[in-house]
């Protein structure tokens, strides 16, 4: 069951080349960066990646494990990372994919005259293929 909000311990280690995340109860879930502010903020957008990964593919999410239970190295510290999954999830689906497509010469200078957004003529024409309205897929 997908829930709204995740919240996982991840150990943050200190190297002389930067700072690297690792979330000990997800496996292939790391990031790096130079600062710890940089890293934490990229720790949530690969938790929340993640895990949306895990609902899609309907994966089993673990229990996250105590943070007082983690085993640590002397350059490493825990921190708990939350993801608010509503919002990640919204952002992920709307966020827009390049399309290449392919339509005769004689139609594209007739658009390029009319001044046609192509993306959104092909946004509006599958909506109404699939029968979709418009409002209910951009609420989402």
């Amino acid at each position: 069951m997908k829930k709204d909000i995740y919240i996982f311990p991840a150990i943050l280690s200190y190297d002389d080349d930067g700072i690297s995340v690792e979330f000990p109860d997800l496996p292939g879930c790391l990031t790096c960066g130079d600062t710890t502010e940089e890293v934490i903020e990229r720790a949530k957008e690969a938790l929340g990646l993640h895990i949306y990964g895990m609902e899609e593919d309907n994966e089993l999410i673990p229990e996250p494990t105590n943070i007082k239970d983690l085993n640590l190295e002397t350059n490493q510290i825990p921190i708990l990372i939350d993801i608010i999954m509503p919002i990640h999830r919204k952002s992920i689906e709307n966020y827009s994919v390049k399309k290449t497509l392919t339509i005769p010469q004689w139609l594209n200078k007739e658009a390029l005259k009319h001044d046609v957004n192509f993306s959104q003529v092909l946004q509006d024409a599958l909506k109404d293929y699939l029968g979709l309205s418009s409002k209910s897929k951009s609420n989402n």
